[in-house]
């Protein structure tokens, strides 16, 4: 596909019809780029998709790239993929291909159409079990799900061809905001609990109340990919995204049911694959993408829950 008009602005956003992808192909027109989505809405939905991007749906794993993409391209922002650690074990063959093998195809087709750089949606599941400490970004990997290993994976292959395609390997916590799915009850911790207060007035824990995470606003995630397309500091490297502020299970599920008053909580067995806990050393996104305040997780969670009731 040869897309005729200036290619100097262009950028092609994978997952567009997604929660992270749609939230930042909107931001990216708003900034001035032209935007082309792909997606092969097996998870995203049309209806996300901004309206004035250029819509393409395929599967990256399965489809020849340069048929269907640009010759020239500024960037790829890629967020496509499977994103659950529970679902992975589902079909860990098509997690691969969904995560890793898609991203290979990307680097290939980035390297043939002079892209400049590479942004990749990577994950917390990278590091696996950790130590109850901001975990830092030169951690050894160890992933505990087939979603960690295929994350894992793509970054591998990053490195590999970074000096034909530099890139930016984001390693994000954990996302919520306005525009989740809140249908999906097995990715998401915090829709997740949300989904089932508003629906049900109770939330079914699975695991530990003493487990902790790093809960990142949407907002504040959309604009760590605005600035890593932007900063040439941040070339090469993979990046924490998240608060660096360690929250348990226990303090969410206060935070939940103060805002959904009538809530009651259930218990049921772990999830497979899940972390005990983890949450971020952000002294690198500070460094180089220039971050250094992010939402409370009481004003992100309040901001969620009205977009939800009014929506």
């Amino acid at each position: 596909m040869t897309v005729s008009r200036d290619n100097q602005r262009l950028l092609v956003v994978t997952g567009v019809g997604g929660f992270i992808g749609s939230s930042l192909a909107g931001r990216l027109l708003v900034d001035g780029y032209r935007v082309l989505g792909v997606d092969d809405f097996s998870s995203g939905k049309r209806s996300n998709v901004p309206l004035g991007i250029d819509l393409v749906e395929a599967n990256l794993a399965s489809t020849a790239l340069s048929d269907i993409l640009p010759s020239r391209a500024l960037a790829v922002l890629h967020l496509a993929g499977q994103s659950s650690g529970e679902i992975s074990f589902d079909d860990p063959v098509g997690d691969l291909e969904k995560n890793a093998v898609s991203t290979l195809r990307l680097i290939e087709y980035g390297i043939g159409a002079g892209v400049q750089r590479f942004v990749h949606a990577s994950s917390m599941s990278v590091y696996g079990s950790v130590s109850d400490k901001p975990v830092r970004e030169d951690a050894t990997l160890r992933p505990l799900s087939c979603y960690g290993v295929g994350k894992a994976t793509a970054e591998g292959y990053l490195q590999v061809f970074s000096r034909r395609l530099p890139y930016v390997a984001l390693r994000m916590f954990n996302v919520y905001g306005p525009g989740q799915d809140m249908s999906n009850l097995r990715q998401g911790m915090v829709s997740i609990y949300l989904a089932q207060a508003l629906a049900t007035s109770k939330i079914v824990v699975k695991g530990s109340m003493q487990r902790y995470r790093d809960f990142v606003y949407i907002d504040d995630v959309v604009e760590a990919w605005a600035l890593a397309l932007q900063r040439d500091e941040a070339l090469n490297h993979a990046i924490n995204i998240g608060t660096g502020v360690r929250t348990e299970v226990g303090q969410l599920l206060e935070l939940i049911t103060a805002i959904v008053p009538g809530t009651t909580v259930e218990f049921a067995d772990n999830t497979p694959g899940d972390q005990f806990g983890i949450y971020a050393d952000t002294t690198r996104m500070t460094r180089l993408l220039g971050i250094a305040t992010t939402t409370t997780l009481q004003d992100g969670l309040q901001r969620f829950v009205d977009e939800v009731r009014t929506a």
